[in-house]
C-alpha cells in the first residue's frame, strides 16, 4: 500500500544535533558520563589490570608505540592513558624509550615480560580497540535517550513520509503507534511494501543517541557499536560536540535494526566467539533507543510460537536477562519500538499471549486505483520515460484487471525497470508503451505466451480485496 518516490537524494534521516533534549535528569544535576572527559584511571570506572591490558595489546602491534597512538587506541584521554602507562612502567612491563620537549612526546617499548603478558592478554581476548564503559554507565545512557519519551505529531509523520504514495489514514495510525511505544505488527500480502515502511519509520524518531564502543561486565567485554546499525553524525555541530565528549561513546542516530528470516534465538543471545574471546550484543541490544524491526515473521528457521515467547518478557518489563559464560547474569534495557512485519494474518500466528502486548497491528494492502497511477507515473519520471495514460490504462486492465493481479505497489516498479531496460538496450525512443508493458510482465512473471495471472505460491495467503486490520 506504500511506494518509494526516489528523489535522487538520500534522505536525511534525522536533524542533526548534537544532544537529545529529553532527559530523565534536571539540567542542574550531574553531567552524563559521556559528556565528563575522564581525567584519571578512577574516572573511567574500570578496573586497572583491564586497562593495562587494553594498553599492552594495543603496544603488542607496534612493539615501539607512541602515547597518540595509544590514547587514539583506547580513546582515552592523553592524560589517562600516560597514567595506565605509568602503572605500567613501576610493573616493568613497558619503558620509556624516547622523551621529547611536551608530554605527547613520548614512546614507549615494551619489555620481555610486558610483551609476555600482551601476548597472554591477546589469546585470552583480542579485542583491542576503545576501553569500554560501566554496565551502569550504559543503562544511564539508554535510560536518559529512552525511545519511550518520544512524542510524534500529525506534522512530523507528514515529513517523514512526503515522498511515499501512502493513505493518510495509514499515516495517522503509524504516528500514533509510535506514540504508544507499543510493539507494532505491520501485515498484508507480499510486495505491499510493508518492510519498506517498517524501515522508513526511523525517520520519525528525533535527536540522537549516545553508543558505547563496548561495555564491560564482570571483567568480559561486550562490542556494542557496529558500524553495520549505528550512523555517526557526519557535520560540524556533532564534531564539536564530541571534542568534549568522552570518545568511549560515539554521537549516533537513532538506531533502526532489521532483521529477517535469518533470524534464530540464538541470535537472540548475546553471542560469544571462543576464538576473539569476546561477546557481540544482539540485535535488539544494538537498537536500544531506536527500532527494531522483525521482518517476515513466520518465515524463520525456528517456529513462530517459540520465537515470539521470546519476546513475551521484554515486551511486558522493558528489560532483558543475559547470561555469560562465567554464569553471571545481568539485566539491559529493552528500551526499543518493537515492529513485526509478516505476509500471515495476526489469527494466523495462534498466540494470543503475544497479540496481546501488540498495541497496533496495520494492515498494509493493495494500492486504490489512483494511488497506483501515481506510482506509475513517479517510478516513470524517475526512470526517465514518459508514462501516457494509454499505457498506464493497458497495464490496469489488460494485465491487473484481466488477471486478478491486486495493485501492489512493488509491481511499477519491477516493470519499469525492465522496460527502462529494453528501451536502453534497443536504443527505443524513451516511452511506457502497450508493447514493452506486456513483455515486462510476461518477464517479471515468467508467462510463455498469455499475460495471465501467475500461480499462487504453495500455502500463500490470498488477500481478499477491502480487507481490513484486525484487532
Amino acid at each position: 500500500m506504500i511506494e518509494h518516490h526516489d528523489t535522487g537524494h538520500a534522505p536525511r534521516l534525522l536533524e542533526p544535533v548534537a544532544l537529545p533534549a529529553r532527559s530523565a535528569h534536571a539540567d542542574h544535576g550531574a553531567p552524563p558520563p559521556w559528556h565528563v572527559l575522564p581525567r584519571t584511571i578512577a574516572d573511567t570506572g574500570l578496573d586497572i589490570q583491564l586497562l593495562l591490558n587494553l594498553l599492552l595489546k594495543a603496544a603488542y602491534l607496534h612493539r615501539n608505540v607512541t602515547l597518540a597512538i595509544l590514547t587514539d587506541a583506547m580513546k582515552l584521554p592523553a592524560v589517562v592513558v600516560n597514567e595506565i602507562a605509568g602503572v605500567a612502567v613501576r610493573e616493568r612491563l613497558l619503558e620509556v624509550a624516547h622523551r621529547g620537549a611536551n608530554d605527547l612526546d613520548v614512546r614507549f617499548r615494551l619489555t620481555d615480560a610486558g610483551y609476555s603478558r600482551a601476548a597472554e592478554a591477546s589469546a585470552r581476548c583480542s579485542y583491542a580497540g576503545a576501553a569500554p564503559v560501566t554496565l551502569d554507565a550504559y543503562l544511564d545512557a539508554v535510560q536518559r535517550h529512552s525511545v519511550g519519551r518520544i512524542t510524534v505529531n500529525k506534522a512530523d509523520v507528514a515529513a517523514a513520509f512526503h515522498d511515499l504514495v501512502i493513505p493518510v489514514q495509514l499515516l495517522d495510525a503509524i504516528g500514533m503507534a509510535l506514540n504508544t511505544c507499543r510493539a507494532l505488527m505491520i501485515y498484508g500480502p507480499p510486495g505491499s511494501g510493508k518492510t519498506y515502511l517498517a524501515q522508513r519509520l526511523g525517520m520519525l524518531l528525533p535527536g540522537a543517541v549516545p553508543v558505547p564502543h563496548a561495555i564491560t561486565v564482570a571483567g568480559e567485554i561486550i562490542q556494542v557499536f557496529d558500524p553495520l546499525v549505528h550512523v555517526p553524525f557526519d557535520d560540524s555541530e556533532a564534531s564539536l560536540a564530541r571534542r568534549s565528549l568522552d570518545r568511549r561513546w560515539i554521537i549516533c542516530h537513532r538506531p533502526v535494526v532489521l532483521t529477517g528470516g535469518e533470524l534464530t534465538l540464538s541470535m537472540l543471545d548475546l553471542r560469544y566467539d571462543s576464538t576473539s574471546g569476546f561477546y557481540q550484543a544482539p540485535p535488539h541490544m544494538k537498537a536500544n533507543n531506536g527500532i527494531y524491526i522483525v521482518d517476515d515473521l513466520g518465515r524463520q528457521l525456528v517456529g513462530v510460537a517459540e520465537l515470539l515467547n521470546r519476546w513475551i518478557v521484554p515486551l511486558d518489563r522493558g528489560v532483558d536477562m543475559f547470561t555469560l559464560k562465567t554464569g553471571v547474569r545481568f539485566s539491559v534495557p529493552f528500551d526499543v519500538w518493537p515492529v513485526f512485519s509478516t505476509n500471515l494474518e495476526p489469527s494466523a500466528l495462534s498466540d494470543d499471549a503475544f497479540l496481546r502486548r501488540l498495541g497496533s497491528k496495520l494492515y498494509v494492502g493493495p494500492l486504490s486505483v489512483d494511488d497506483y497511477r501515481e506510482v506509475f507515473q513517479r517510478t516513470a519520471t524517475e526512470f526517465g520515460l514518459s508514462g501516457p495514460e494509454a499505457a498506464f490504462s493497458f497495464l490496469l486492465e489488460s494485465l491487473h484487471f484481466s488477471s486478478g493481479t491486486p495493485l501492489l505497489a512493488c509491481i511499477p516498479r519491477d516493470l519499469i525497470r525492465l522496460v527502462a531496460s529494453h528501451v536502453r538496450y534497443h536504443g527505443h525512443s524513451p516511452h511506457v508503451t502497450e508493447a514493452a508493458l506486456e513483455q515486462a510482465w510476461r518477464s517479471y512473471y515468467g508467462l510463455q505466451s498469455t499475460p495471465d495471472a501467475p500461480p499462487p505460491p504453495d500455502n500463500e495467503h490470498r488477500w481478499p480485496d477491502g480487507h481490513r486490520a484486525a484487532g
